[in-house]
């Protein structure tokens, strides 16, 4: 067995993992790296992509190693484990590359179709839709059984994804959080996970907070965060602004649960929203699509921006902009670009954390600086991550009890600590934990 660090091993995002087995080849995950994306003057960024304009930037997997390789043509399937960018955003560029079936749940696939949509992108590869806590049979030298395995993460139906195999079981466990108080979706299905205890070859596991020596706290945290920002401060005659990510669905059912019980007219505004929401609705878990109004048309926007400026008291606006990326609707608000203005003691909630790259903690400084050069009332971290910590980590690893584990998503600094956890669980690294850069691979 040749496992591959194609991406998401030298960087947080970009995340693409090859294994080969016998002479069958899978890839897992396919994501685009957001960094040089945000970095580009707004004229540039707004052009189209194309794959050799995102080789360029150096903003997708470098996967034309497996060209070198000869394992190009061996690919039997692409898994796709969740809806973020950092993991699907590359499927609409290098899909095309292989004759490979893609897999993943509904809303990963339905969010992976508006992709396509919007870039007016074609793709010859066959897509197949897979239900949460569901197995599906890939045919290649051989016949290989996939479960999707149903885990909490910041997005709707996220999965940690085991390929068996006649070497042994892979499972990639890239982005998930046990939360046992889900706001939205099915909790993490513990009974599978233990099921496959001692049978896992290799564990593929997200380690970007395994140095955070705690337990990631539920979602429930964060809504009542929301409620207590939201429902307990003095707001009745301010504007109120939220912000989050915009794939967040179980997030903003919570802002929209609060934005009723004050009785506010509820608008989201930005593509980003748009599309994540969109496709909530059409693979039918979004519950809150009837309590709001959902713009996306500039005219729309732009007049029912003046109406809420001029009744900001009746209206809860929704936008997109929580890492003050340049064009997003906050920034562009904070520059006085659209027909909603600042007033002093406006309320903008923050429900989010800052991505830690070096242009996002820029973006976000700068958006900070000018909002509150008007007088406004900021509201930080009304959050909580949706990434394990070193204690969920912890039990992750007894609960599966793998033979050999690999740390992904993120750079030396995000993945050592995850083998120092490994240490102290018995494992040894070089022996059965597996540092790897992109690129590079392990043999087994």
């Amino acid at each position: 067995m040749q496992i591959y660090g194609i991406g998401g091993y030298n960087e947080v995002g970009k995340n693409m993992t090859v294994v080969k087995t016998g002479n069958d080849v899978f890839i897992f995950d396919m994501g685009l790296f957001l960094p040089p994306i945000v970095e580009l003057e707004e004229e540039e960024r707004n052009k189209k992509y194309t794959e050799t304009r995102l080789r360029d930037l150096k903003a997708i997997p470098q996967d034309t190693i497996l060209d070198k390789i000869g394992l190009r043509s061996k690919v039997r399937a692409i898994f796709l484990g969740h809806a973020h960018l950092d993991h699907i955003g590359a499927v609409p560029y290098l899909a095309h590359r292989y004759n490979a079936e893609i897999i993943g749940t509904p809303y990963t696939i339905e969010v992976l179709k508006t992709m396509l949509r919007d870039e007016n992108i074609t793709l010859k590869n066959r897509i197949k839709v897979i239900q949460p806590n569901s197995s599906y049979t890939v045919n290649g030298k051989k016949k290989y059984v996939v479960d999707f395995i149903n885990i909490t993460h910041s997005i709707p139906q996220t999965s940690m994804i085991s390929l068996h195999t006649p070497e042994g079981m892979i499972l990639y466990a890239n982005d998930f959080k046990f939360d046992n108080s889900p706001i939205l979706g099915k909790k993490p299905n513990y009974k599978k996970l233990k099921e496959i205890s001692g049978k896992v070859k290799v564990l593929i596991v997200d380690s970007l907070y395994s140095a955070n020596e705690r337990k990631t706290p539920s979602e429930k945290i964060a809504r009542d965060l929301l409620e207590d920002v939201m429902l307990t401060t003095s707001n009745e005659n301010s504007g109120i602004i939220v912000t989050t990510f915009s794939s967040h669905i179980a997030r903003l059912k919570s802002i929209v649960d609060f934005g009723k019980k004050l009785r506010r007219k509820i608008v989201f505004v930005g593509r980003s929203l748009h599309k994540y929401v969109s496709a909530a609705k059409k693979v039918k878990i979004c519950p809150f699509y009837k309590d709001i109004s959902l713009l996306s048309y500039r005219r729309q926007i732009q007049s029912v921006l003046k109406k809420i400026n001029k009744n900001r008291r009746d209206y809860l606006l929704v936008c997109t902009g929580h890492q003050g990326e340049p064009g997003s609707v906050l920034d562009r608000l904070s520059k006085n670009e659209l027909p909603f203005y600042f007033r002093k003691q406006d309320h903008i909630i923050f429900s989010s954390s800052t991505i830690p790259s070096p242009i996002n903690i820029s973006n976000k400084r700068h958006l900070e600086k000018r909002l509150k050069g008007k007088g406004v009332r900021i509201f930080n971290d009304v959050h909580v991550s949706g990434h394990a910590s070193r204690e969920d980590l912890r039990d992750f690893v007894n609960m599966v009890n793998p033979e050999h584990i690999i740390p992904a998503h993120g750079d030396l600094s995000k993945l050592t600590p995850m083998a120092d956890l490994t240490s102290e669980l018995g494992y040894r690294l070089g022996k059965d934990v597996h540092i790897i850069q992109d690129t590079q691979k392990i043999k087994l």
